[in-house]
């Protein structure tokens, strides 16, 4: 591969068909179904589909075929199918959900309002992982430019990874025989530690979601006369959370959550803050004085990577505070977000955390758990010498600098899925969500010239397969 020749393709390719049609995603709010439940009536789901489709085909490469596969009552999915010159089969993974609005966006910036400022294009999804089909489809064009030998390339595009990939298990039944037997997997819905040189993610957590809702009333009534003596729904839902998490320090309580790290995956997170030093605690933004759970950064890493964690991302029956009456509330719910580290299976470790809200509940209170999601997390087989040296050829090629492993807190249902199906599969999982890009919050960035770099070192590897 001409490395030069690819790089001003891919460049011209990123300027001129993917910046505008990122910009026009960007403006359409398609929520994944868990946050629009009814996603069908609203047809944003359908826009997309749309512009995607009329893009792939007006820049699909030579010889290539554009389908979409949709059953009632499921989201939809794109195969974008291109021929080889070379045996081996290439599986390409992105998704087009999105995940919710949230709070807090700069003055200027918004979920649904592209803004491209400072080679950043801000906005909802164009960083998780709108770009993937687009830059899937560049990567293939810059070794077609060339006349370069590739194995088949599938190119295959979700709309509910957010919600957990649900419908995507019956599409890779419904397609197994187009879909065949990888040898490789491509996805770029992942994260990277700086903007300068080509990431791989080596692992990455599973995730348990729930709703816990927690009564003890019929109605709500006035505290001055019930507090004190009728027990608060919010302190049970306390107690019930001290089962799963030590409030102090934030561990997880239950062992059948928890998983023995693997040797090599401390000594790459060793490795990762050999090189990202403090950055590994600068990239969140802080408020004030607060500070970490821990002062050892390898710890901290690993702590958000290979243990499990708790978080609270969400509520019911708590008024605004503008409209907080003194009333005892009849219910308290919670939603609740258990990261689980890779090798925990995700069936047990929902078990244990049922068992654990519902024994002994206080004071006999109802209890009501509602399981979303129960996804593995996933490890990263050994990878094959020949994949080795081509992730280091494109790293050094286009970035100057070697690349390096990176364990990941989030969730790919789709890879711990793969995984289990074609343990012989290799795997590059990579992706733009680098420092302050923020998926999933406000402010959400894609960083232009490191996603130009990166679809280089996307067909640069592809060149490369063996």
């Amino acid at each position: 591969m001409n490395h030069k020749l690819s790089f001003n393709a891919v460049n011209t390719f990123w300027d001129e068909k993917i910046i505008p049609v990122l910009t026009e995603y960007i403006k359409i709010p398609n929520k994944s179904p868990s946050f629009d439940p009814e996603w069908e009536k609203h047809g944003h789901m359908d826009k997309v589909l749309n512009l995607a489709l009329d893009w792939a085909n007006e820049n699909k490469p030579e010889g290539s075929t554009v389908t979409t596969e949709r059953t009632p009552g499921r989201t939809p999915i794109i195969m974008v199918d291109v021929p080889g010159t070379k045996d081996g089969n290439i599986l390409m993974y992105g998704h087009l959900d999105k995940q919710p609005e949230m709070d807090g966006w700069a003055d200027g910036l918004g979920p649904w309002t592209p803004v491209l400022k400072n080679d950043k294009l801000y906005g909802r999804g164009g960083a998780d992982d709108g770009y993937a089909l687009f830059a899937s489809i560049s990567s293939i064009h810059a070794l077609k430019d060339q006349g370069l030998d590739h194995p088949r390339i599938l190119v295959l595009i979700e709309f509910s990874e957010e919600s957990g990939s649900p419908d995507l298990p019956h599409y890779m039944d419904l397609c197994s025989d187009k879909i065949g037997t990888p040898d490789l997997v491509v996805c770029l819905d992942s994260g990277a530690g700086d903007y300068n040189r080509f990431w791989t993610t080596t692992s990455l957590r599973g995730l348990i979601g729930l709703s816990m809702k927690v009564e003890v009333l019929s109605e709500g009534v006035h505290s001055g006369g019930a507090s004190g003596h009728v027990p608060s729904s919010f302190r049970i839902a306390r107690q019930l959370l001290s089962k799963l998490e030590d409030e102090t320090t934030g561990e997880i309580l239950l062992d059948r959550l928890h998983t023995e790290i693997p040797e090599h995956r401390i000594k790459e997170t060793q490795t990762l803050v050999s090189i990202l030093g403090d950055e590994v605690v600068k990239e969140f933004p802080w408020k004030d004085k607060m500070r970490p759970s821990t002062d050892d950064k390898i710890e901290g890493v690993l702590r958000r990577t290979w243990k499990p964690a708790l978080s609270i991302v969400g509520s019911d029956g708590l008024p605004p505070t503008a409209n907080a009456g003194n009333v005892l509330r009849p219910y308290t719910t919670l939603q609740l977000s258990m990261r689980i580290p890779p090798m925990v299976d995700a069936q047990e470790a929902k078990s244990a955390i049922e068992n654990a809200l519902n024994e002994n509940i206080p004071y006999g209170a109802t209890v009501e758990l509602d399981f979303e999601e129960a996804a593995d997390g996933w490890n990263a087989p050994e990878t094959s010498p020949w994949l080795l040296d081509a992730i280091e050829k494109a790293s050094k090629q286009y970035f100057r600098q070697p690349p390096c492993s990176i364990s990941e807190g989030g969730t790919i249902p789709f890879m711990a899925m793969l995984g289990e199906q074609f343990p012989r599969a290799q795997f590059v999982i990579t992706g733009v969500l680098g420092p302050k890009s923020n998926a999933h919050g406000p402010n959400e960035f894609l960083h232009i010239p490191f996603a130009k770099k990166l679809t280089c070192c996307i067909s640069s590897i592809l060149s490369d397969y063996k």
